[in-house]
């Protein structure tokens, strides 16, 4: 039998890891917020002739807009952000880039204002605490008839802080260099990625109390250990499935979901490691009061006498 339980410092101390990876990298590059967070405009755009990413950002500059941000779609159209425009901005800006590059074709245009842009970053935040706080409540009152329930919840909302960090920490990344911006989109991943990852730990938990009531060992970690191998199988088909799904979503329905499918990705491969490997482990941890190993220096070898 596959001895995970037997490795649990190991798989810990990349949580730590990944953890620490994640904290770094929002420190140091942050998330670039998306219109629906900081305000602003968002046109998209396309051209009969050929036009590059350079050029426009060139006219763009030469209009005054030196801030904008331009991003290429796969179906080829132009994603275009400013400032917030009013319509009149709106028509010039139109009619300066049909004068550079030909007739222009808009296919979507909104703003966002300041006001609504705080509002929504401020109800995405509460919309994550909620559903975090939700989880931990909901797995202490599934398995209140446990033995210290509320370890269940507090374990698996550990774990959703590595399945969250992991996209976090790479958006924070994509953003720095390739310009990734965070929109409502990527609150949806985050939040599928809470809910999946909690669906596949609840199911190793459960089979650790159907193990536990049938006194399968009166060793805690051999219990835990047996029940993450006899769900790991459906836990690694279940994502693979839905991996498939995800990037079925990524290939062929365009930029207006890439986010989206871009979190959900990294979250289901973050959240299948987790729900096996972290979450139980930190149950048998905290079970045998082993917390202290993780900091705990050995002592050197002895120096051999001659």
């Amino acid at each position: 039998m596959i001895n995970i339980v037997g490795k649990r410092f190991w798989f810990l101390t990349g949580l730590g890891a990944v953890i620490l990876f994640g904290i770094i990298s929002l420190a140091s590059f942050g998330l670039k917020p998306g219109i629906e967070f900081s305000s602003g405009s968002m046109l998209t755009v396309s051209f009969e002739q050929p036009v590059t990413e350079t050029d426009l950002k060139q006219e763009l500059a030469n209009l005054g807009y030196t801030g904008a941000i331009v991003q290429r779609t796969g179906a080829g159209d132009f994603l275009i952000r400013t400032s917030e425009l009013t319509s009149e901005a709106k028509t010039a800006l139109e009619e300066a880039l049909k004068a550079g590059f030909g007739p222009i074709t808009e296919s979507e245009f909104y703003s966002v204002s300041p006001m609504v842009a705080a509002e929504t970053a401020r109800n995405a935040g509460i919309a994550i605490g909620v559903a975090c706080v939700g989880m931990v409540l909901y797995i202490a009152l599934a398995f209140r008839k446990m033995p210290n329930p509320f370890r269940y919840g507090a374990c698996a909302v550990i774990a959703l802080a590595h399945d969250t960090l992991v996209p976090l920490g790479v958006f924070s990344i994509l953003g720095n260099t390739l310009g990734w911006e965070i929109n409502l989109m990527f609150i949806t991943g985050i939040l599928a990625v809470v809910g999946y990852s909690v669906n596949n730990t609840v199911v190793v938990f459960d089979r650790i109390r159907e193990n536990l009531r049938k006194g399968i060992s009166s060793d805690f970690s051999t219990v835990v250990n047996t029940s993450i191998v006899e769900t790991l199988s459906r836990c690694l088909n279940t994502s693979l499935t839905t991996l498939i799904t995800v990037l079925a979503l990524l290939l062929f329905v365009g930029a207006s979901i890439q986010n989206f499918a871009v979190v959900f990705l990294i979250g289901l491969v973050a959240g299948t490691f987790s729900s096996s490997c972290i979450a139980p482990n930190l149950l048998v941890v905290w079970e045998k009061g082993e917390w202290g190993r993780f900091f705990r220096r050995r002592p050197l070898p002895a120096k051999s006498q001659q």
